[in-house]
């Protein structure tokens, strides 16, 4: 039996246990009412934000996996709206930002400056030039609020008073300005830095470093940057990035894109853009009431995937440094009137996989940012991808097409000729041969050869231009090949297509297209396929750059590029073995025959050269333009290739371009300097 406690004693116990609950009532009551507003404030004072995490852009590389483009790390300044004055402390933020703009001047170096506007020579202030959609962006009723008809010096005068600057120079005033208009337009704050300066040298670093109870708000982030492995290699394929614009940033926003993200603008870069850009990582940003930031990186970025390009890069090299040679060479030699231009595009037979695609004039694409304004203005637009965007009349290349339509259709057979004594007489005009024959009396492989103009007059007005067409459009002429880049469709001269220009198809348009005259113009890339088409037998590929994608890391295949037929064109190989054989005497015996001499393996060709007028020193003027067409080897078609040579009185004079490419490709013996073959093998 337990002892019985006193009445007393409990009484005190129960008291007790009343005294401390109680007791923590109270506090509890002064903790939520009394003092909770204070204690509430400390709590949110500890703010927390998130900001991205730039991810690295993928690589592009070679079929041999040697890198074309990569990414590297460089420096950025970017302005930490934690640290940074607020908007409210006008005056210091100008401070700061004109002392930043000044170390950057003295050192040369350029910082982003997005506000439309410039000083012209005299000192006035103007619109800048091709910026009308920044232009109205900055009128907008979220930026500067003006009226359409706003001048620039009514936009400067805007931000002068918006942002405070009456107390500086107008050149300053503007300089700082545009950083300010940046900010705003950028909606600056915690959760999204602004980008001042990319690829800043370390000395400016260690300068902004040693100098940060000044330079408040200023902060360097390491950040991924493009770059190439040789930036002349292939520019108007691999193509180029640039931040995105205010156009490009309202359609992609939703897909995560920030307002200072670099996006792919041409080439391959802006093709393969859903490819190329990476994931973007995310990091927690923490301030506490003493205002002292720290940051983690709650997501990690997940960088872009990796493009396997179809280009050979040792064979690229050789492309653009015969290319270029081979123009500037014929030039010299013979005082081309035009600025010196062309292309050359080398695809596999069997694929129509783009080997090398060369444009000449070319540029250095690590420069065009400091280049452009000058590129822009170069003679002979160097910007401009010949390759896939220029259409020409295309001369005698033509003539394979129409022997195909008319030996198919039994207009003509192998043992068909015609007499050629230099002259040919239709409704009324007068038509010449320019070529000197073997025989008076061609026939079709003669024809090809030796390029016979009469003999092509005649089998076209047998053939007639319905038939001729629908040949050229089995092969591909019209229509583009359905690269991944931008292309030219070209045009198929015909009756529907002059009727479309309201104009009227006369008897003498058939006879011309049938030399590859008339309204015809083909790209070169066109011209590639087209024989490419003939030397594997009649099946016609869609042209790929893209062989295949990787994970950044070459772990996974995500994609391979399949090889896709465009058509069937059901030519009978008897067919096209005596064009092929009418392309190979021009290459063995013919107009190319000494450039191919000393070639490892026999190359089939067939050249060309149609006339243009352009105005020259404000004369309209009749020129040439050569161009070359030709698969090798002949007995088992590997490669073929269509180069053209603006200016050139004929296509054989750009044989050393194919020679050079020939050469390389089955002999390794060319004596020019491509790229070395290192890198990742890409099976």
């Amino acid at each position: 039996m337990r002892p019985k406690i006193p009445t007393g004693r409990r009484i005190a116990a129960v008291c007790i246990l009343m005294a401390f609950f109680v007791f923590f009532a109270f506090d509890l009551v002064k903790l939520q009412l009394v003092e909770g507003e204070e204690f509430n404030a400390v709590i949110s004072s500890v703010a927390e934000h998130t900001a991205p995490v730039a991810a690295a852009r993928g690589e592009i590389v070679d079929c041999n996996g040697v890198p074309l483009v990569y990414y590297g790390q460089t420096y950025a300044l970017i302005l930490d709206a934690a640290y940074f004055p607020s908007a409210k402390e006008q005056a210091q933020r100008n401070e700061i930002l004109l002392a930043l703009i000044r170390l950057f001047e003295r050192r040369g170096l350029a910082w982003i400056d997005p506000l439309p506007l410039v000083f012209d020579a005299a000192g006035t202030v103007a619109f800048r030039p091709d910026s009308d959609k920044e232009i109205a962006e900055m009128k907008s009723a979220s930026l500067l609020n003006l009226n359409d008809y706003a001048t620039a010096q009514n936009c400067l005068d805007a931000v002068v008073k918006m942002f405070d600057l009456a107390d500086y120079s107008p050149a300053d005033a503007r300089k700082i300005a545009s950083v300010c208009y940046g900010l705003k337009r950028d909606g600056f704050n915690v959760s999204h830095p602004y980008t001042f300066a990319q690829d800043v040298p370390a000395e400016v670093v260690s300068i902004v470093k040693e100098n940060s109870d000044f330079y408040r708000g200023v902060d360097v982030d390491i950040v991924p940057v493009r770059q190439y492995s040789d930036g002349t290699l292939a520019p108007h394929i691999l193509g180029r990035v640039a931040v995105i614009n205010a156009e490009e940033y309202a359609e992609k926003k939703d897909q995560g894109y920030q307002m200072d993200d670099l996006i792919g603008k041409s080439g391959l870069e802006l093709a393969m853009e859903d490819t190329l850009r990476g994931t973007a990582g995310e990091k927690t940003i923490y301030t506490d009431p003493n205002g002292t930031n720290t940051s983690v990186i709650t997501k990690q970025p997940q960088p872009g995937n990796t493009v396997v390009t179809t280009i050979d890069a040792g064979l690229q090299a050789v492309a653009v440094q015969s290319l270029g040679e081979t123009l500037e060479n014929y030039a010299d030699t013979n005082g081309n009137i035009v600025d010196s231009a062309g292309a050359v595009v080398v695809l596999d037979c069997n694929s129509a996989a783009v080997l090398a695609c060369a444009s000449y004039p070319t540029y250095d694409i690590t420069t065009y940012a400091e280049d452009a304004a000058a590129l822009n203005e170069a003679p002979g637009s160097p910007l401009w991808n010949r390759a896939l965007l220029s259409a020409y009349a295309t001369g005698s290349t033509m003539k394979p097409s129409v022997a195909i339509g008319a030996l198919e259709e039994g207009v003509i057979d192998e043992n068909f000729t015609v007499y050629c004594n230099g002259s040919y007489d239709f409704l009324g005009q007068h038509f010449k041969c320019e070529q000197q024959h073997k025989n008076a009396y061609v026939n079709v492989v003669a024809a090809i050869d030796e390029s016979c103009n009469i003999f092509f007059y005649e089998v076209g007005q047998m053939l007639g231009i319905e038939k001729m067409n629908e040949y050229r459009t089995l092969l591909g002429f019209g229509a583009k090949t359905g690269c991944e880049l931008g292309e030219a469709a070209g045009v198929l001269d015909s009756p529907e297509y002059r009727a479309s220009l309201n104009q009227e198809w006369l008897p003498g348009f058939t006879i011309q297209s049938a030399i590859g005259q008339a309204g015809n113009l083909f790209t070169p890339i066109q011209l590639a396929n087209y024989v490419a088409t003939i030397a594997n037998g009649g099946t016609r590929y869609r042209t790929h750059f893209v062989k295949s994608i990787k994970s950044h890391d070459y772990s996974r295949t995500i994609e391979e590029t399949p090889t896709t037929v465009t058509c069937e064109t059901g030519i009978s190989a008897q067919t096209l073995n005596i064009v092929k054989r009418g392309m190979l005497a021009v290459g063995t015996t013919g107009y190319c025959a000494d450039a191919f001499a000393d070639l490892p393996v026999k190359v089939a060709a067939k050249t060309g050269t149609s006339q243009e007028y352009r105005m020259i020193k404000n004369v309209s003027t009749k020129i040439n333009n050569g161009f070359l067409i030709a698969f090798a080897p002949y007995e088992a078609p590997e490669i073929a290739i269509a180069a053209v040579g603006e200016g050139m009185v004929s296509g054989a004079n750009v044989a050393p371009v194919i020679a050079a490419v020939v050469d390389y490709y089955f002999g390794k013996n060319s004596t020019l300097s491509p790229v070395p073959e290192t890198g990742v093998l890409i099976p």
